[in-house]
């Protein structure tokens, strides 16, 4: 690490510097991380232990929820971290280690996603094949894909972190480290890092993207054929929370890596990094749970088990 050692730290910004907007913040934020933890983990545990869950769309639906719960750990406990101590300070070192897991996470729920489109584009247009397509095998397959995939870009990118220098005490315009931010204030050139940058983006946008929704455009043509209103309702059912999560998912995404970050757009790409590092990991299991009727019979079901277990007196 010779090469990012010639200061100690850099400085985060924040959200504010108002003590009482602070202080506000604190609550606001923790409620949001301890609600993303307690929903992600109870979809985890439901899938885990409920036996009707075990399928293929609950088993990606459980690796989703371990993704957000860890991306949205590797930001939210720093950040309630300093705005309660007034810290702003962090080491380059974990700063590049913030920016490495938190680029790992979200390019593996990227590649996840892409294969829950597909997941649903097998149950909707092929769904008398949709048990031999989607085994256990297949389905395996397709989140470790998903999980080594993201280690695989996110590994190439810190690698070419380690070619930058930060010669001076910086400050990153955010409330945690990430790699546009790294760029931002690098003393050396990081043409090298930004092109990577750009074209892993315009492959990812071009590539798993278009794996992404490119199924429901079939899956659309297939539900439009159906005649019955209770089979086109069932249909849509299975899909609008999916497509809702990865429209709001890429959105932010967009906005935070392709889009150039200048001084006059400070606040609004701190928005969307709020909505993307905070916000999404918590309305993903809350869009699924709502609309899935499966997972609140799992839950109603586990609650039952609970109380049966309870000790009287």
């Amino acid at each position: 690490m010779r090469n990012v050692t010639e200061i100690s730290f850099l400085i985060l910004v924040g959200l504010s510097d108002h003590p009482l907007t602070m202080n506000g913040l604190f609550v606001f934020f923790l409620l949001i991380y301890l609600m993303t933890l307690i929903t992600n983990l109870l979809i985890f545990f439901l899938v885990l232990t409920d036996y009707n869950l075990h399928n293929p769309m609950y088993f990606f639906l459980a690796n989703l929820a371990f993704l957000d719960m860890s991306y949205s750990s590797v930001t939210a406990p720093r950040m309630l971290f300093d705005l309660v101590t007034r810290s702003r300070s962090i080491s380059i070192p974990a700063c590049i280690a913030q920016a490495f897991f938190y680029f790992f996470f979200v390019c593996s729920e990227v590649f996840l996603l892409s294969a829950m489109s597909y997941d649903r584009y097998i149950a909707v247009c092929r769904p008398l094949h949709y048990t031999l397509i989607m085994s256990w095998r297949v389905c395996t397959r397709l989140a470790c894909l998903s999980w080594v995939a993201g280690c695989s870009i996110s590994l190439v990118h810190y690698l070419l972190l380690l070619r930058l220098s930060f010669c001076r005490t910086s400050s990153i315009h955010n409330f945690f480290c990430n790699l546009p931010h790294l760029y931002q204030i690098s003393c050396t050139d990081p043409f090298i890092n930004v092109m990577v940058l750009l074209i892993v983006g315009i492959g990812i946008a071009s590539g798993v993207v278009l794996m992404t929704f490119l199924p429901y455009v079939y899956i659309l043509r297939t539900i439009l054929r159906i005649r019955s209103k209770t089979g086109k309702r069932k249909a849509f059912s299975t899909c609008t929370s999916h497509i809702t999560v990865v429209s709001i998912f890429y959105g932010s995404l967009i906005f935070i890596y392709l889009v150039p970050t200048s001084s006059d757009m400070f606040n609004l790409n701190k928005t969307f990094t709020v909505i993307s590092a905070l916000i999404n990991p918590l309305l993903n299991p809350l869009i699924y749970s709502l609309r899935n009727k499966d997972l609140m019979e799992a839950l109603m079901r586990s609650y039952h088990h609970l109380k049966l277990f309870q000790p009287s007196f």
